[in-house]
């Protein structure tokens, strides 16, 4: 049966309007993304049926274009459909805490820096660049490197910071393996950025570690 012919109060577009999107599961959403069904299937039991096969929602969406498009009823527009929901939800974070506003809540810069960073395949390492109130300048990807290391060079740093005029930095990186805790070598880059920042008068905030399930800062830990 079609969704169309089911009961109004039963449909995911009708629910979301009704109640919210955080009351439905992950399969209405994925459903009202898809629009359509394929053969035999709704939108809903073929959402479910994705979620299954790919063992989450997660692993679904880091799905690439030949994964996603294998299952019957499925092709490119699905795929694109689903990226481009994807990289709204990222561009509506980054402007959460890119719009010229203190930057006053850890937990926001959590959850962008997790979004941004989490599922990236190699190390990057990336900076906050604030202004004399905390305002964001900008978000810059400094360096990218192999499954589990980076190369981070301080005068790059400084280089980049002394550029967009920065008051003071707010510097992440990942880690692919999904374990945040930070290595000897994070705490020593961390002291090495810290001292050649204060040394043009940029004050090193924070230093977040982003893993698979939790970010870590190194200032909360009194390490930086």
């Amino acid at each position: 049966m079609r969704i169309a012919d089911w009961p109004q109060a039963e449909r995911p577009r009708e629910r979301l309007l009704a109640r919210g999107p955080g009351q439905l599961s992950d399969a209405e959403l994925l459903a009202i993304l898809l629009r359509t069904g394929a053969r035999g299937r709704s939108a809903l039991d073929l959402a479910r049926l994705l979620i299954n096969r790919h063992g989450g929602l997660r692993e679904l969406l880091d799905a690439d274009h030949d994964s996603f498009c294998r299952m019957p009823g499925l092709g490119p527009a699905k795929y694109a459909q689903v990226q481009a929901a994807l990289e709204l939800a990222r561009r509506h974070l980054r402007e959460s805490i890119c719009r010229g506003q203190p930057l006053t809540s850890p937990q926001a810069t959590r959850t962008y820096l997790r979004a941004a960073l989490r599922d990236r395949p190699h190390e990057v390492f990336c900076a906050l660049h604030l202004d004399t109130r905390h305002r964001v300048i900008a978000f810059d990807e400094l360096f990218t490197g192999t499954i589990d290391s980076a190369h981070v060079h301080p005068r790059v740093v400084v280089e980049k910071a002394l550029t967009r005029r920065a008051a003071a930095l707010i510097v992440a990186h990942n880690h692919p393996s999904g374990v945040a805790e930070p290595s000897q070598a994070d705490l020593a880059i961390t002291r090495r950025l810290r001292d050649a920042l204060a040394l043009v008068d940029i004050r090193l905030l924070d230093h977040f570690i982003v893993g698979d399930a939790e970010v870590v800062s190194l200032a909360e830990r009194g390490l930086v």
